[in-house]
């Protein structure tokens, strides 16, 4: 596993953004582990995971693009962290741009936040996690409606490796069929395990024996076909 990987596993947990024990979804389901990237709240949280997404990017896309496109609303602090972390890590220079919910009809006006998109434009879409697909749904056609542009992929952080409510195929699987865009995750929760599993985390082990075990079980009713 890459050392990002693994150091963005420990950041998640210290951020108290991945937790594991008895939740429920907003699909009904009873999941044993549950990712809330609402819990990033501070300076130096989003300047690491801006650095934690810069990587994965250039891992799995390269930088051969000029935007970065954050889906409203929690896809915007993301787009303008990242963006800041790859001029950082990477001295290269791209535009974030992001949508509005409602369009503006005065001053900056119009659909977009940021950056304009014009012909030309090749495009990485910014997310936290990745369920249904509803929010690619929703802006992808915003994107391609500003001109003769690429879209490149779509990065999260998550990959909860889950089939959909009306599909066997992951969120992120049915988002490269639907669109044709390669979807990737910083980490999927295979590596998650991989990298917890009955291993000490300041002076306890957060995925025991009686964790796997459910989270085993949650799988077999709700994994995604690989």
């Amino acid at each position: 596993m890459e050392k990002y990987k693994s150091e963005f596993i420990d950041f998640m947990i210290k951020s108290d953004v991945l937790k594991f024990g008895e939740f429920t979804l907003k699909s009904g389901r009873k999941s044993p582990f549950f990712m809330n990237a609402g819990a990033y709240v501070t300076g130096e949280q989003l300047m690491k995971l801006g650095e934690y997404y810069a990587e994965a990017i250039h891992d799995n896309f390269g930088l051969d693009f000029e935007i970065l496109f954050g889906p409203a609303y929690k896809g915007i602090p993301l787009a303008v962290s990242t963006c800041m972390a790859i001029h950082k890590l990477y001295g290269k220079e791209v535009r974030y741009s992001c949508n509005r919910k409602e369009i503006k009809d005065h001053g900056d006006a119009g659909i977009l936040l940021g950056s304009k998109i014009k012909d030309g434009d090749r495009i990485v879409m910014i997310e936290d996690v990745t369920t249904s697909g509803k929010s690619i749904e929703e802006t992808y056609p915003i994107i391609k409606a500003q001109g003769n542009v690429l879209i490149k992929g779509l990065i999260v952080s998550l990959n909860r490796m889950e089939k959909g409510i009306d599909t066997d195929k992951s969120a992120l699987d049915d988002i490269k069929d639907k669109y044709g865009i390669n979807a990737c995750a910083i980490v999927n929760m295979e590596e998650v395990v991989e990298c917890l599993y009955n291993k000490e985390y300041d002076g306890r082990v957060i995925i025991d024996d009686k964790l796997k075990a459910a989270i085993d079980e949650y799988y077999a009713l709700y994994g995604a076909l690989k």
